[in-house]
């Protein structure tokens, strides 16, 4: 016998409506904002985005504006490219590495530098001691490149380097090992970071001060626009912006700002946009709330395609694709149970796949404590492959479109980075929001009110703020950097500074004062200098007498 139930279901008709019945409905006393603070619903409908436009606003993947990723199949074409960032010791430690990393299935190289490299300095400056070879992999010279991509076919491997203040010495480095290779500059594949302008907002790893820095950075792009056409010569990180604590609409606006400003000190040289704009890539943090970064990654790709079309005139499709690199949040990893890394950077991989990434590292589970061990670096990069191939998500181009909530909180992130450029652009441009200390500001402010939120618990970071295990034994590897490595790297170095000819060592030097002095395009005459063996330190030391050195203002 079928029975009847005659009474009519209790149905909203407005989101409104039903906020008023929601709003009673008890919660768990949690603060439901998202990572960057801004206060959510409790869901999403069509009535967030009813005013949304699709073709013009969300449109189809592969076609203008983007937001649904840059190509039409994304991941059925082509998976992203697997990097893990690799640098530690002597550039034999690091040549090991890479090639274990390639044979273990990793696709691309990526270079991580010692600090006294990053900072213009030879191994055996004074300044150096006790940091060569500890953060990263000690690069001084020619020799040492070599010896960093010995056996490495430098035509068959993309290859990424994250330098800036001395990315052009480490540039001519890399090229001058190409030449020895036989390998044309038209083959090389590969990513420079090479963006100063987030160092003096972010990471503080600059030596000259900014105009004679986008000096330099121009000079590169130009050369390399003519020379190396597959090589992108600025990777615009925001990363290094998130990571001191910005929002993700900061990070976003402030990303992109860096680009333009590098953009437009091209154009003002006199080339044509879209002869450098394709080669000019991006890097973004992939941080701990899932959906706002998904939306940060579509809405940088609407933001930059509408840019380059109507602000910078670009009519080559291909300068109004956003082409990003992402990186887990190193920022979110923990000392405490570091075994929860890998699952907190498995859930940051995911969302930069379904943001629609060209390329991602995954953090290793141990880099909070020391860099990383080559058992938690196969992990990393087995948790990339697991995504690719186990999880079916790369079936579908941009699965997440359409959402409710994600096109909402894409909209939101677009808007917000909008009032960015407009305070921005209202200050003289970024470079005069880097003197009046801006952007610092700003991080510093994001910053403080994330670390009240923990100190309040109003956030949750397992095994810091909460579940906390009070006797906790850490029994992980540590990777140690030996003092031998400095010895090792200062010897050489010095038999080296005593073998080349230092004549010609001389002469290369006062051509690089001439050309840095009367404005000749400097990428020929480092080339040339590496070439004959001038170490990067004493480039840089040339180019501190005619450049000058940046000091910061101090910001409160």
């Amino acid at each position: 016998m079928t029975m009847t139930n005659n009474t009519e279901p209790k149905k909203s008709t407005s989101k409104t409506e039903w906020m008023e019945s929601a709003s009673s409905a008890k919660n768990n006393g949690r603060k439901f904002t998202s990572l960057s603070g801004k206060e959510l619903d409790i869901c999403y409908t069509p009535e967030d985005i009813n005013e949304t436009n699709y073709y013009n606003e969300i449109g189809y993947p592969g076609e203008y504006p983007y937001t649904r990723g840059i190509h039409h199949n994304m991941y059925r074409g082509k998976i992203w490219t697997m990097r893990q960032f690799a640098g530690f010791g002597t550039p034999e430690d690091t040549n090991q590495r890479f090639k274990y990393l390639l044979e273990h299935g990793q696709t691309g190289l990526s270079t991580a530098f010692d600090l006294p490299t990053l900072m213009g300095y030879d191994s055996d400056s004074v300044e150096s001691e006790g940091e060569v070879g500890i953060c990263g992999v000690a690069i001084s010279s020619l020799e040492d490149m070599e010896i960093l991509f010995d056996g490495i076919p430098l035509d068959k491997v993309s290859t990424s380097m994250t330098i800036n203040s001395p990315a052009i010495m480490i540039y001519a480095f890399y090229l001058a090992v190409a030449e020895k290779q036989g390998v044309p500059f038209s083959k090389l594949r590969g990513t420079l970071q090479n963006d100063i302008l987030k160092e003096y907002i972010a990471q503080k790893e600059y030596i000259y001060p900014p105009a004679q820095s986008m000096r330099i950075i121009t000079d590169m792009i130009e050369y390399t626009a003519k020379e190396v056409p597959q090589f992108n010569p600025v990777s615009v990180s925001g990363y290094h912006i998130r990571e001191a604590g910005s929002t993700a609409a900061q990070e976003l606006a402030f990303t992109l700002a860096d680009g333009f400003t590098y953009m437009e000190h091209c154009i003002a040289r006199g080339m044509d946009v879209d002869s450098f704009a394709p080669r000019i890539s991006y890097f973004f943090n992939s941080h701990l709330d899932f959906f706002e970064e998904i939306a940060k990654f579509r809405a940088a790709r609407r933001i930059f395609a509408k840019r380059m079309r109507n602000k910078y005139g670009a009519k080559d499709p291909k300068s109004w694709t956003l082409r990003f690199h992402t990186q887990t949040a190193g920022c979110s990893l923990t000392a405490q149970q570091p075994e929860n890394n890998i699952v907190r950077t498995a859930i940051e991989a995911l969302a930069g796949v379904l943001g629609g990434t060209q390329s991602l590292h995954t953090n290793s589970m141990d880099e909070t404590l020391a860099l990383p061990s080559d058992k938690a670096v196969k992990i990393a990069l087995r948790t990339q492959q697991i995504i690719a191939y186990e999880h079916e998500v790369t079936n579908v181009a941009d699965p997440l479109g359409g959402s409710y909530y994600v096109e909402k909180l894409t909209d939101d992130i677009e808007a917000e980075a909008e009032k960015y450029f407009d305070l921005i652009d209202a200050q003289g441009g970024v470079i005069a929001c880097i003197d009046n200390g801006f952007f610092q500001r700003e991080i510093a402010d994001a910053s403080y009110r994330y670390q009240k939120e923990l100190d309040n618990k109003e956030k949750i970071v397992v095994g810091v703020n909460d579940f906390i295990e009070e006797d906790e034994k850490i029994d992980i590897p540590i990777l140690q950097i030996s003092k031998e490595v400095e010895e090792k790297q200062v010897k050489r170095l010095k038999e080296l500074k005593a073998s080349r000819n230092n004549e010609d060592v001389k002469n290369a030097i006062k051509s690089l004062n001439k050309a840095a002095a009367d404005g000749t395009n400097l990428m020929p005459v480092v080339l040339d200098c590496a070439r004959k063996y001038v170490t990067l330190g004493e480039m840089c030391n040339e180019l501190k007498e005619v450049f000058g050195v940046y000091e910061e203002q101090a910001v409160f």
